[in-house]
């Protein structure tokens, strides 16, 4: 099957309970033969994606998809083709996977890649797999510094990986304040933290990244030079902006009705599943969802979810009991 120029593919991100991704080694004969490269192969006519992907992986790994979760699609030109590569992350299956096509198999750390050369259109890939499932949106301003502080800590004890500071109501010095606050906690976990709107500051801070509002968003012409750079977007023209900037990510929402927008109603989630499809880059959810929503979100073809509220309740439930005599 192929649409505008395009072979559709379907690749596969097999993803094993201890974090270790499935590559494998094209075999001679093969275009880019002796590359690394996600499983998967071309559409037969009258196939969706879905069907594609159980096919392809039963002919070249001789296992059974039991969830599959669809991603990013992203449009590849190679010198003897253009391809259009569908990916999902393949969570669960039934067989145990080896190369019925004469490839080589490696189960791999994504931070830590001991095979080369990967394949071109597969690099970007591993770089969006690193995002976390799930980021955690400050909450100071509602919670008081303190609390939030140690709020912040529960839940990098419990996992986060990934923290946007966004606090509007705080002034400039007051920001950066918190801002290194955050930071200083996250280094000690491994975690990831991005600033939301101050390009200057980020830079000044060495964060990870910047967040953009879709204000800012609609304003430049460049991509800020971070390792990662990410933005709000509400419906398809700024998510088309954010891929035309080669962003890393887009924040997609809000899902639900929220407190900060009473009365708004939020995309539901067939809506977002509608606008997701198909976007080059990894998208989170967001707008009233927590920990629970992860595979309601994924379903939809998320990456995972961004919470505000969501992202702390536990852990500062936590940190009150802790504290209790």
């Amino acid at each position: 099957m192929s649409a505008g120029g395009a072979v559709d593919v379907a690749a596969a991100i097999l993803e094993r309970p201890d974090g270790r991704v499935l590559l494998a080694r094209r075999p001679e004969g093969k275009a880019y033969a002796g590359f690394w490269e996600f499983p998967g192969g071309k559409f037969e006519p009258g196939e969706d994606t879905g069907q594609a992907l159980g096919r392809e992986l039963e002919e070249e790994l001789g296992i059974r998809v039991k969830i599959a979760y669809p991603w990013v699609t992203r449009v590849f030109a190679y010198p003897h083709a253009t391809v259009r590569l569908h990916f999902h992350r393949v969570v669960d299956w039934t067989g145990e996977p080896f190369g019925r096509e004469r490839q080589m198999l490696s189960w791999q750390r994504l931070d830590a890649l001991d095979i080369a050369p990967l394949l071109p259109a597969n690099q970007p890939i591993v770089h969006a797999l690193r995002l976390p499932l799930e980021c955690g949106v400050s909450a100071a301003a509602g919670m008081g510094g303190a609390p939030f502080l140690r709020a912040l800590e529960g839940a990098l004890a419990g996992g986060l990986r990934l923290i946007q500071v966004r606090e509007p109501g705080l002034d400039r010095d007051r920001l950066e304040r918190l801002t290194r606050e955050v930071a200083s906690r996250a280094r000690d976990h491994g975690a990831r933290v991005i600033l939301n709107g101050d390009v200057e500051l980020a830079h000044a801070l060495g964060l990870d990244g910047v967040h953009l509002p879709a204000r800012m968003l609609a304003t430049l012409t460049a991509r800020p030079d971070f390792p990662y750079c990410g933005a709000s977007a509400h419906d398809r023209e700024e998510m088309a902006r954010a891929a035309a900037l080669k962003l890393d990510y887009v924040v997609l929402g809000p899902v639900r009705e929220t407190a900060t927008h009473p009365g708004q109603a939020g995309l539901g989630w067939e809506r977002f599943a509608d606008l997701a499809r198909e976007c080059p880059m990894p998208v989170y959810a967001i707008g009233g969802l927590g920990h629970g929503d992860l595979v309601r979100a994924r379903t939809a073809g998320a990456h995972g979810v961004a919470m505000l509220r969501g992202a702390w309740a536990n852990a500062a439930a936590g940190a009150r009991a802790e504290k209790s005599p």
